[in-house]
């Protein structure tokens, strides 16, 4: 990820909040013409935003667009919005900037409680967390346990939660352990900055297996590494998903209708990346090489994300539907989480319109029907990192 990563609650503004009013009656889309369906006209243009830069992360929206699986669904124009942190997602669909928000659960549901949006996760996306903790073999950091009186590296801005709700389930004093500032590099890690960084599986990790050990003069390995995955902790949270207006939902069938047309086309662009993840990386590698901005990461280090990324997304389970149990244990975990100022992410259980699967599978079925199946899982494929992911 990025922002998701970088930016973290990106609290809305009292002016965004009174925006989503009005993004419930009009919203950023255009309804030039087309066909009527029932008492509405289909939506025909829509804005989706990022939470980071063009990279495999986002392969599936990405996809969507280049395969043309928008205009299938019968969208003319289909605008995808990055971000290089200066945006945060849940703000701008609040904002009615945008129709759709790619943003990490726990981040939305302190935005929720803290200023009273309402926003429904109507895809799951990532079934899995990518976050991990990273330390140098020998160092003596195994375990969530282990934090106490160390220097723990994190990007902050909301993303440290899931490390504090992993302290919580271990019953480790926040205040005992030392939270740092990481860049969005592993400058940290590899100056020794920091005792252990934090890293997704399918970036940051990567990034420390693609630089030269300069004790050996080879690239580092998993053997010089102890990683702690955060999916393997009770701290562990749901992460990219996709984000509607709520009341829009309610109040406007075009835009209801338009979200299952988009989550239709989203869910063919994500099964070609699992089913072509080599051309998936090279067409997201094309894409970020000819941004006006982009991260600066290698061919190589795209098909490592795209890999890791596939196996976030595809466990078996049907593909984007929210797991209740899986929700009630990032909703746990966010209750639990405190920070070392003792401030909590939430203090409430979030609304029940905070994510619905209605959307999502009603773009299953009918994707069924038309004869594409999501069912399934990923099988990896072997990536042989290269200094810098060139």
């Amino acid at each position: 990820m990025r922002l998701s990563k970088r930016r973290g609650l990106g609290l809305a503004s009292a002016a965004a909040v009174t925006a989503l009013a009005l993004a419930a009656c009009a919203g950023p889309s255009d309804s030039d013409g087309g066909d009527t369906d029932g008492d509405f006209t289909p939506l025909k243009s829509i804005k989706l935003q990022l939470q980071w830069l063009p990279q495999a992360q986002f392969a599936g929206y990405y996809l969507a667009q280049e395969k043309g699986y928008f205009k299938e669904e019968g969208f003319d124009d289909v605008e995808i919005v990055p971000s290089g942190g200066d945006i945060v997602p849940q703000d701008a669909l609040v904002a009615g900037d945008v129709d759709f928000a790619v943003a990490w659960v726990p981040k939305v549901l302190g935005s929720i409680e803290a200023s009273g949006v309402e926003l429904t996760d109507i895809a799951q996306v990532f079934q899995k967390s990518g976050t991990t903790q990273v330390s140098w073999k020998g160092s003596g950091i195994t375990s969530v346990k282990d934090f106490e009186g160390k220097k723990i590296g994190s990007w902050g801005f909301g993303n440290e939660w899931e490390i504090f709700a992993a302290m919580a389930a271990d019953g480790l004093d926040s205040t005992t352990v030392s939270i740092t500032t990481q860049d969005f590099s592993m400058n940290a890690l590899l100056d020794k900055d920091v005792d252990a960084a934090q890293a997704m599986t399918y970036n940051e990790l990567a990034q420390v297996l693609e630089t030269v050990n300069p004790a050996t003069g080879k690239l580092y390995t998993m053997d010089d590494l102890d990683v702690i995955y955060y999916e393997d902790t009770e701290g562990a949270m749901l992460q990219d998903a996709l984000w509607a207006d709520t009341k829009r939902l309610a109040d406007d069938p075009a835009y209801a209708d338009a979200a299952v047309r988009f989550l239709k086309a989203v869910a063919k662009g994500w099964l070609y990346a699992r089913d072509n993840p080599e051309d998936a990386a090279k067409v997201v590698y094309d894409i970020a090489s000819n941004a006006e901005a982009a991260f600066p990461v290698g061919p190589v280090h795209q098909l490592w994300m795209m890999n890791e990324v596939n196996k976030l997304i595809w466990t078996g389970a049907d593909f984007g539907v929210v797991d209740d149990a899986a929700w009630k244990k990032t909703v746990a975990g966010a209750l639990s989480a405190k920070n070392q100022d003792g401030l909590e992410l939430i203090t409430s259980e979030p609304p029940a319109s905070a994510y619905s699967n209605e959307y999502i599978k009603k773009a299953i079925e009918e994707l069924k029907k038309d004869g594409v199946d999501l069912s399934g899982s990923y099988t990896p494929i072997d990536v042989t990192l290269t200094e810098g992911g060139q």
